[in-house]
């Protein structure tokens, strides 16, 4: 059964989804920055963890400097969300209007060939964005999946605000996902993937800003798997209103080594290719939750 806090969160969301997308744009961008810089000013959790994430990316920051960063990386998080809450209303026009993304040829080329794709991303500025965009822009749907969230009811709403854009969504857990996104693959399919960050025993240790951090390793598996093109893409905010966007190079299977291992050299060259975009654009780097193994196990850190 929901607690009183799943059920208030359910209902905070369904006002979100509901009101902020009947706001003009700019009294919703407005009323994002007002929430960001309270919830900054607060200095709760998620602000400060911001903080020491943002600390390793740019580790010669001063107090000061990695302050404003925090503030910059909340307004940034709460124009995700108010973006979001209106994106199933936005015109095709305004989409294709309201992100730029470079290089898209790697992409492109792979689908014309016949050749499925899995894009990879970090939590750098509106992926939601970057979808749509590529649904109605691009016009190919893609296949993604979502964690199971609490309430249930919370869990549905993201499924079908993801689903109204175009993507087909899968439930990350219960096994069957892989399978799934496997056969989009290899009928010349798209799969996209936010892949900074896995607390699962399966995840892959990586070196991520001088430290010890874990990324799912079912991109690069999916890619050895499939033969679908595995490709990093980061995003990012510019001064205006237009989000920006790379599709880096393909990340090559390794031409020999254990699945194990090819798949640790792949998932490395993500976490390199993601850590280029979070440093180019450390503010717009959602990241307010622990990540590096150091966070996780304190132990671990001391030795």
């Amino acid at each position: 059964m929901s607690t009183a806090a799943e059920r208030l969160t359910d209902g905070l969301y369904g006002l979100g989804w509901g009101a902020v997308r009947k706001l003009p744009e700019p009294v919703a961008a407005g009323l994002g920055r007002r929430i960001a810089d309270t919830a900054w000013k607060r200095r709760g959790k998620g602000v400060l963890r911001l903080e020491a994430n943002l600390a390793r990316v740019v580790p010669d920051a001063s107090p000061e400097r990695l302050a404003a960063l925090s503030q910059a990386g909340m307004r940034s998080y709460m124009r995700y969300w108010m973006e979001s809450f209106r994106l199933p209303s936005w015109s095709e026009e305004k989409v294709r209007a309201s992100f730029d993304p470079k290089d898209i040829h790697h992409l492109t080329d792979a689908l014309a060939a016949g050749r499925g794709a899995v894009i990879a991303l970090p939590h750098l500025a509106n992926w939601d964005l970057a979808g749509v965009w590529v649904t109605r822009a691009l016009g190919v749907p893609f296949t993604t999946v979502a964690e199971r969230l609490k309430p249930e009811s919370l869990y549905d709403r993201f499924v079908a605000y993801r689903e109204s854009l175009g993507m087909e969504v899968l439930p990350h857990a219960g096994g069957s996902a892989f399978g799934t996104l496997a056969r989009r693959l290899r009928a010349g399919g798209l799969v996209c993937l936010v892949a900074d960050r896995d607390l699962s025993s399966s995840g892959v240790e990586v070196g991520f800003f001088g430290e010890t951090a874990r990324m799912p390793a079912g991109p690069a598996m999916l890619a050895q798997q499939t033969g679908a093109l595995l490709l990093p893409v980061t995003l990012w905010y510019d001064a205006g209103s237009v989000m920006q966007g790379r599709v880096h190079p393909p990340v090559e299977v390794p031409a020999s080594g254990a699945r194990a291992e090819r798949t640790a050299v792949m998932t490395q060259a993500l976490a390199d290719a993601f850590a280029e975009g979070i440093a180019e654009h450390p503010q717009d780097w959602h990241m307010l939750q622990r990540l590096w193994l150091a966070d996780l196990d304190p132990a671990r850190g001391a030795r």
